[in-house]
């Protein structure tokens, strides 16, 4: 029998090089306001993202709200005051990870103004969101997050006291979301890489994760198998756009499967690095993903040498270093040996790089307990938690 599971509510999807010239059809739907919320260079940098600017303002009301850096509470609450009135009938989000959630957010508020510290897990008001939203339209430049599938915002205050939390609900999962692997062109290689790093994170994290089920590991075994293929050529040959579609491809999935399946302990350690410390979010999956997996081995080798995950693991390897004939402790070597590798190739820079030592070890394990690593695989300790992060910085 399968067991009992639920899955996240999956907008309509439209993927395909080209596929942003129905942007204008889409909207149309919605009405003639337009708020766009994009990546500020980025988005100018590109000549596609040029063209489809010139053409919305030729056929419809738009306004451009820029997203410079990780999306903040001020940002979006900001952003809902400014618009508030003007009340647009669609919000589209063109950009990274950073422009998507913030558009997602925004467009969670813009009907009520409300601010988002109502609604923030942890840190805000603690009311309960009941909508409406307006209609949003994501278009990712970036294959990483996936954060356009997904139904939560995530939101950063950098520093001492800092936190990164998600406004989280139904109603903001995107009405559509336009795939368009030609948009990722322009993305340096650096950033490439590390996008690459935090879908095949979600990916790897959500097979083996407590939450797992049938349907969300058929997804992420099939943006597995296009990461294996396409991961080291997006960083070193940028242009090739079957490459990017495969990183679409694969990051979109991640973005389905982690909203279902939960994810582990990279994400955990991830949520306190990124509000301590100015570390890109897939620099810290990128850094930590291999010696993470290696923990989690070597814990459940020790302790729980029946849980299920360790087959996943070695299914895993398999798949990813295509020895399908390998015994299940072999994959998993292997697959550990690989994440190494492709660590390394991709010039992932050790956590030391961004001022975290060993002093600070003990306030991030402090502040890692969070709904990711409810869903680890295994549960680790504070110390365990320490070594893993020693070894990285």
């Amino acid at each position: 029998m399968i067991e009992p599971f639920s899955f996240a509510s999956t907008p309509h999807i439209c993927f395909g090089a080209g596929a942003r010239k129905r942007l204008p059809e889409l909207l149309r739907a919605f009405g003639q306001r337009v708020l766009l919320v994009s990546g500020n260079h980025s988005f100018d940098a590109s000549p596609y993202c040029r063209e489809l600017w010139q053409q919305l303002q030729q056929q419809m009301e738009v306004r451009r709200l820029r997203v410079c850096h990780e999306p903040s509470p001020r940002l979006v609450d900001d952003a809902v005051r400014q618009y508030h009135a003007w009340a647009p009938d669609c919000v589209l989000a063109i950009g990274g990870g950073s422009a998507v959630d913030a558009g997602k957010a925004i467009a969670g508020l813009l009907p009520s103004g409300d601010s988002v510290m109502d609604y923030l897990e942890g840190v805000g008001g603690g009311k309960t969101y009941q909508g409406p939203s307006t209609p949003l339209i994501a278009v990712p430049t970036t294959a990483g997050t996936g954060g356009e599938t997904s139904k939560n915002a995530v939101l950063s205050v950098i520093g001492e006291q800092g936190f990164k939390k998600s406004f989280r609900h139904e109603l903001l999962v995107a009405r559509h979301i336009v795939l368009d692997p030609e948009l990722t062109l322009p993305c340096p290689p650096s950033v490439s890489a590390a996008c690459g790093m935090d879908a095949l994170t979600q990916l790897i994290e959500s097979y083996v994760s407590t939450g797992a089920s049938p349907l969300t590991d058929a997804l992420a075994l099939s943006g597995l198998r296009k990461v294996r293929r396409s991961l080291l050529r997006v960083a070193e040959k940028g242009s090739d756009l079957s490459a990017r579609a495969d990183m679409l491809y694969a990051s979109s999935l991640s973005g389905l499967t982690l909203a279902s399946a939960g994810l582990g302990s990279v994400h955990g350690l991830a949520s306190p690095l990124g509000a301590f410390f100015p570390v890109p979010h897939g620099v810290i999956c990128g850094t930590l993903l291999a010696e993470a997996v290696a923990m989690n081995i070597r814990v459940m080798e020790q302790r729980e040498p029946e849980n299920r995950a360790l087959s996943r693991y070695a299914q895993i390897g398999r798949l990813l270093t295509q020895h399908e004939q390998a015994d299940d402790a072999s994959a998993r070597q292997a697959l550990c040996a690989l994440l190494r590798d492709w660590k390394e190739r991709l010039n992932m820079p050790r956590l030391g790089t961004y001022g975290i030592g060993e002093s600070d070890v003990a306030r991030i394990v402090a502040n890692s307990r969070g709904n990711s690593m409810q869903t680890n695989p295994v549960r680790l300790t504070d110390e365990e938690i320490g070594q893993l992060l020693l070894r990285v910085c």
